[in-house]
């Protein structure tokens, strides 16, 4: 059960989750005719698509995890993951509604980001992996590697800290989702659409993801609440959780190397798996209880 300061947060949460959804939509019905509302309505189900992605599910669950390791009860974890990503996202939309569509668009740009966000979203995804697989056995990291594995995921103690790590997830912005949300608003700003109906792009699909990824880690902290009291639940939630980060790191950092690997269904399916885990066991303690 939640405090009444943790549902005071979870309120705040939700109140800006709600705010975001309200300025998009009122920038969407207020444009009129000047932006169509099928665009409008794709970048809100593309932040929605966002939110699946398999580097999303990883960190968010992780990192809660870890923090709930530590004594803390972490509902913000998504929601402020989402929101770093989202700034990343909105500055260079609002760089093309004001002109600057050449800076974010240059191939250069693209590059150097290219490079930044797979590789910082692939360390911390393998780092967080490793510390919560040796989390497992209640012990102290040993070994050197695991040793810097374990100070480099310490920067990240509070959910607000997700805020940057966030950001610098973004800064790949080479994803389906986030190419298609930029294409749209390149083609709105050649239009000719004022600055406001663009900028209302950004924030649906923001309002979208962050919805999901709040939900993914509010799931997460009661998933592994329940995982205490059950060492078969906690050893397979927590499995799952750390095969999920090492995989997607991986496959993040083998991408820098020119691979091209698709996994656009994997967040739907890892999703998947660790609600049907959660619903077994679930299941298998109301039976225990009734027997």
């Amino acid at each position: 059960m939640l405090t009444p300061a943790e549902w005071r947060r979870a309120a705040g949460l939700g109140a800006v989750i709600v705010a975001l959804h309200v300025l998009g939509f009122g920038l969407l019905i207020g444009s009129g005719e000047l932006l169509g509302a099928g665009i409008g309505i794709t970048a809100y189900t593309l932040g929605l698509r966002h939110a699946f992605d398999a580097d999303h599910i990883g960190a968010i669950d992780n990192t809660t995890r870890k923090l709930m390791g530590e004594g803390q009860r972490p509902l913000s974890v998504g929601f402020f993951f989402s929101l770093g990503h989202s700034t990343i996202v909105f500055v260079l939309a609002a760089l093309i509604a004001l002109g600057a569509k050449g800076i974010a668009e240059s191939a250069r740009v693209h590059e150097v980001t290219g490079v930044i966000g797979p590789a910082v979203s692939g360390t911390f995804l393998i780092a967080i992996g490793l510390l919560n697989l040796r989390g497992l056995s209640d012990g102290e990291p040993r070994g050197v590697m695991l040793r810097l594995y374990a100070r480099a995921t310490r920067a990240i103690s509070k959910p607000w800290q997700m805020y940057p790590l966030g950001c610098l997830f973004g800064l790949g912005f080479d994803t389906a989702t986030e190419v298609a949300l930029l294409a749209a608003a390149g083609g709105a700003a050649a239009g000719g659409l004022p600055w406001y109906a663009i900028l209302c792009l950004p924030i649906l699909f923001a309002a979208g993801m962050s919805l999901l990824d709040t939900i993914d880690g509010a799931f997460m902290n009661f998933a592994y609440g329940r995982a205490r009291g059950s060492a078969t639940y906690n050893l397979a939630i927590t499995g799952i959780s750390v095969a999920v980060a090492l995989g997607v790191g991986s496959l993040q950092l083998l991408s820098l190397a020119g691979d091209e690997i698709d996994a656009g269904y994997l967040g739907y399916a890892i999703a998947a798996l660790l609600a049907l885990t959660w619903v077994v066991a679930l299941a298998v303690s109301r039976i225990r209880s009734v027997a």
